[in-house]
């Protein structure tokens, strides 16, 4: 692991260090649907990456810092999972070159696997190379959603784990054949750029519906969905957003 992906990961460390008092404390009153939790993982992510000379785009806290790289970070990526004792839950990092997707880390704190890539290196689970299923077919696919389906569509299973970066390195790494965002719900970058990186670099397909770009620093919703191979993308494509 280079040193940038060692820095994100002692960040990681130090977060899941943070929260331990405030898990169950509920709703912080600050902003809707941002848990006491989700502030003390913030505070711990930009004061540790703009000490190392970053720029960086938290989903709690915006902008902070300057640097040549951009980190894109969720410090708690399934915050009510973790509030409430749901053993599914993460900090999420993507890393920017200017407009080029270089790396990604998404650790689960639950179970301390930490997921990686680096752009052209390939995707870990600790230090075991991963690749998706080679599922091709929708109706003996087990697929994940961010938000409700209106209708079942022919999958064989489907799930709705509640933290988009761990669903998607789990797409990664053959545990899911897809996941996608069903109906109103939308992803923002740093719900998805880390596990976008990993999931491309492990030999995952990726999506957006409206094929609007998804490397981006802004916080702005997308519509991507992801799958073990191109014949399962372009089915989940044409059945269309549920």
């Amino acid at each position: 692991m280079n040193s940038l992906l060692e820095r994100l990961s002692t960040c990681a460390e130090e977060i899941a260090q943070a929260i331990t008092q405030d898990r169950g404390r509920g709703y912080s009153g600050v902003r809707d649907t941002q848990y006491h939790l989700d502030l003390a993982a913030d505070r711990v992510a930009v004061e540790m990456l703009t000490g190392w000379g970053y720029r960086v785009v938290s989903e709690e806290s915006g902008v902070s810092g300057s640097g040549e790289l951009t980190v894109v970070v969720d410090p708690i990526d399934g915050s009510t999972n973790c509030d409430h004792g749901v053993p599914f839950f993460a900090t999420s990092f993507g890393v920017l070159a200017g407009a080029e997707l270089v790396a990604g880390l998404v650790v689960n704190h639950a179970t301390g696997d930490t997921y990686s890539a680096e752009l052209g290196a390939g995707a870990y689970r600790g230090e075991t190379p991963i690749r998706p299923s080679t599922t091709t077919r929708y109706d003996s696919a087990i697929v994940a959603f961010s938000g409700l389906p209106s209708r079942h569509a022919g999958w064989a299973q489907f799930r709705a784990l509640g933290a988009a970066s761990l669903e998607i390195c789990l797409v990664a790494d053959g545990s899911l054949d897809a996941y996608s965002v069903a109906r109103y719900s939308t992803l923002h970058p740093w719900d998805y750029l880390g596990g976008l990186l990993i999931a491309r670099e492990a030999g995952a397909v990726v999506g957006e519906y409206r094929g609007d770009a998804l490397i981006t620093d802004e916080a702005v919703g997308r519509r991507p969905y992801f799958a073990a191979t191109q014949a399962l993308l372009e089915h989940i494509g044409n059945v269309g957003l549920l």
